[in-house]
């Protein structure tokens, strides 16, 4: 037996489980990992962003950019 390991989004799992169903391929299908990072820091960072709190620093006048 092998195992192929397929990444699709949700719109074409459907025909994919259909497909296999009919040739009477034994399939599983698992749940993707919940993210390894802070909820509460991400939503921090998208409503900085959101808010645009944020400082442009170009990169070729560092020092004169920092004020």
């Amino acid at each position: 037996m092998e195992t192929i390991i397929i990444h699709t989004e949700p719109k074409k799992m459907k025909a994919l489980k259909t497909f296999l169903k009919a040739f009477g391929i034994p399939f599983e299908v698992k749940k993707r990992k919940d993210s390894p990072y802070d909820p509460d820091f991400v939503s921090m960072v998208k409503e900085s962003a959101a808010n645009q709190d944020g400082r442009y620093i170009d990169p070729d006048k560092i020092w004169e950019s920092i004020e």
